[in-house]
């Protein structure tokens, strides 16, 4: 079927989704919000309990909910329906890149508003160093939501982790204390070498992993869940966290 005829507006979509007082399906609303925008009608049945919901999946030889009929047809789920509606699935181990570029947009768009709130201008020397210490605390907290999962990830190449394996739990406590301490403009003489020390080891770490070693990892950078693959974007991270020391040593020495 083409995306043209599995779009046509005014046709009738059955769903069935559990709504119950204690679990309501939010990939069941997701679904009937997607039909609806491109041009359904969308017949509503709610499974009300656990028996009519194990009940449904028997009848139908389905293993979860929701569920979408369209033309007497099974289509599936949520992912199954943007299929159906000729619309982008991405896998669930697919790489991407959008975290990172959400980390460094907000960072970017934080840094001007401390440029703004402080200087009435945009742009000046100290956004750009807003820019990098906040992209960096940003970092930090990724890593911090699942320290276990960061550190397992961020053995399979960072260097001085596999020496010292607390490293890895170490790092992003590291990360984002130098970042408000730079940030704050305060407490240089600590923060500047804790940069410089975990950007440079991470540095070479990923120079050593992929451009040396050619291996295919995933980047532990925003989180031990990570699908951003090691490379140019980890490199990034630790070069701007050594740029950043060395000019904050510069200028407060």
């Amino acid at each position: 079927m083409s995306t043209t005829e599995a779009i046509a507006p005014n046709r009738t979509a059955i769903l069935h989704r559990m709504v119950m007082p204690k679990h309501f399906c939010p990939y069941g609303l997701k679904t009937k919000d997607l039909l609806e925008r491109h041009g359904y009608t969308v017949e509503d049945h709610w499974l009300e309990t656990r028996e009519a919901t194990d009940a449904f999946k028997a009848k139908h030889n389905v293993s979860s909910t929701p569920q979408i009929f369209i033309d007497n047809k099974r289509i599936g789920g949520y992912e199954a329906t943007r299929d159906h509606l000729g619309l982008h699935v991405q896998s669930a181990d697919a790489t991407t890149y959008r975290p990172i570029v959400a980390i460094f947009s907000v960072a970017a768009l934080i840094a001007l508003a401390f440029s703004w709130a402080t200087t009435q201008q945009l742009f000046g020397i100290r956004t750009f160093e807003w820019f990098i210490a906040v992209s960096m605390c940003l970092l930090g907290v990724q890593k911090l939501q699942d320290i276990e999962r960061f550190s397992t990830m961020f053995l399979n190449y960072d260097l001085l982790a596999r020496k010292f394996v607390r490293y890895g739990y170490i790092y992003p406590f590291a990360e984002t204390l130098a970042g408000v301490l730079m940030i704050a403009g305060t407490l240089i003489w600590l923060a500047a070498p804790v940069a410089l020390f975990i950007g440079s080891i991470g540095a070479v770490s990923v120079i050593k992993a992929v451009y040396i070693d050619k291996r295919e990892l995933k980047c532990a950078c925003v989180g031990g869940s990570s699908r951003v693959p090691l490379g140019f974007v980890s490199l990034t991270e630790n070069v701007m966290m050594i740029f950043m020391a060395l000019y904050m040593l510069a200028k407060y020495f």
